[in-house]
C-alpha cells in the first residue's frame, strides 16, 4: 500500500509538474504568432509543427477520456487543443495565398479527416477489451511525429547557419516537459506516455546543441559584411583620388599649348606693331584667363 501511494503521489507530483511545463511549451510561440500580427506576414514560419500539434492533444485528449484515472492527461490536451487552434487560425489569417491553402488543405485532411477516421476505427471495428492499448500506441506514433515535426526547421538551422526561426525557449520547454512526462509515465506504468517523451528529450537536447552552436553566427556574418563594405569604401576612394590627379595631365597639356600659341601670336604681333607695352599688357592678361581656366576642371 505505502508503495502504491508512493507511485500515485509520484505521478501526482511529476503530472502537475507536466501540465506546468506543457503550458509553458504551448505558450512559448506567443512571441512568433506576436510577430507574425505585428508584421500581417507569416514571413518563413510553417503551420505544420501547429497542425500536428493539434493533432496531437486531439488524440491524446481521446485517449485520456477512454482511460480511467487521467484526469491530467485531460486538462494539459484540452488547453493545447485550445491554444493551437488558435495558433492555426492567425496563421491562415495572415498567411499569403498558397500558404492559407495549403495550411487549409492539411487542417481539413488531418485534423478533420484523418481524426475521424481513427475515431470511428477505434469506436466500431476494434474491440473494447485492446481499444485503450491501439489508441494508445496510435498516440505514440503521433507524438513521435509531433517531436519530430521539427526537424525541418533543424535542417535549416544546419544549412542556413541561423537559428532565428528556432526559438530556444520552445526547444527548452519542450525538454523539460519530456522529462516530466517521462516520469509521469514510469509512475503510472503507461508506457504510452513514457516511450514518446525519450524521444523528445533526445531531440529537444539537439536542438539546444544546434542553438548553442550557431546563436551567434548571424552577428559573425553582419560584422564581416560590414568589413568588407568598409573596405570597398576604402578601394573607392583611392581610385576616386586617382582619377582626379590623373584628369589634371589633360588640362596641363591644353594649357601649355595654348600659352605657346598666345606666345606666338604676342610675338608676331610685337614684330609688327613694334609696340611692347600692349604686347606685356596682353601677355599678362591671356596669363591671367589661363589661370583661370585652370581652376574650373579642379
Amino acid at each position: 500500500m505505502t508503495i502504491m501511494g508512493d507511485h500515485r503521489s509520484g505521478a501526482v507530483a511529476f503530472g502537475i509538474l507536466g501540465n506546468i511545463v506543457s503550458v509553458l511549451v504551448y505558450l512559448a510561440p506567443v512571441p512568433t504568432f506576436y510577430r507574425i500580427y505585428r508584421k500581417k506576414s507569416t514571413e518563413s514560419f510553417q503551420s505544420l509543427p501547429y497542425q500536428v500539434a493539434l493533432f496531437s492533444s486531439m488524440l491524446w485528449l481521446y485517449y485520456a477520456l477512454m482511460k480511467k484515472d487521467a484526469f491530467l492527461l485531460i486538462t494539459i490536451n484540452s488547453f493545447g487543443c485550445i491554444v493551437e487552434t488558435v495558433y492555426i487560425s492567425m496563421y491562415i489569417a495572415y498567411a499569403t495565398k498558397n500558404s492559407r491553402m495549403s495550411a487549409m488543405k492539411l487542417f481539413v485532411a488531418m485534423n478533420v479527416g484523418l481524426f475521424s477516421s481513427i475515431l470511428i476505427l477505434t469506436q466500431f471495428l476494434v474491440k473494447t477489451s485492446i481499444r485503450i492499448q491501439v489508441l494508445g500506441w496510435v498516440c505514440v506514433a503521433i507524438s513521435a511525429s509531433v517531436f519530430a515535426a521539427p526537424l525541418n526547421i533543424v535542417a535549416r538551422v544546419i544549412r542556413t547557419r541561423s537559428v532565428e526561426f528556432m526559438p530556444f525557449n520552445l526547444s527548452f520547454f519542450l525538454t523539460l516537459s519530456a522529462i516530466m512526462w517521462f516520469a509521469y509515465g514510469l509512475f503510472t506504468k503507461d508506457l504510452c506516455v513514457t516511450l514518446p517523451n525519450v524521444l523528445g528529450f533526445i531531440l529537444g537536447m539537439l536542438q539546444m546543441l544546434l542553438y548553442a552552436i550557431y546563436r551567434n553566427t548571424k552577428k559573425v556574418v553582419e560584422e564581416k559584411k560590414k568589413k568588407k563594405l568598409s573596405e570597398e569604401i576604402e578601394t573607392i576612394d583611392v581610385v576616386v583620388s586617382t582619377l582626379g590627379v590623373s584628369e589634371i595631365y589633360p588640362v596641363s597639356v591644353v594649357v601649355d599649348t595654348n600659352t605657346n600659341n598666345t606666345k606666338e601670336d604676342d610675338k608676331k604681333e610685337n614684330e609688327q606693331t613694334g609696340d611692347p607695352d600692349q604686347t606685356n599688357h596682353k601677355s599678362l592678361k591671356d596669363s591671367s584667363d589661363l589661370h583661370s581656366n585652370e581652376s574650373c576642371p579642379v
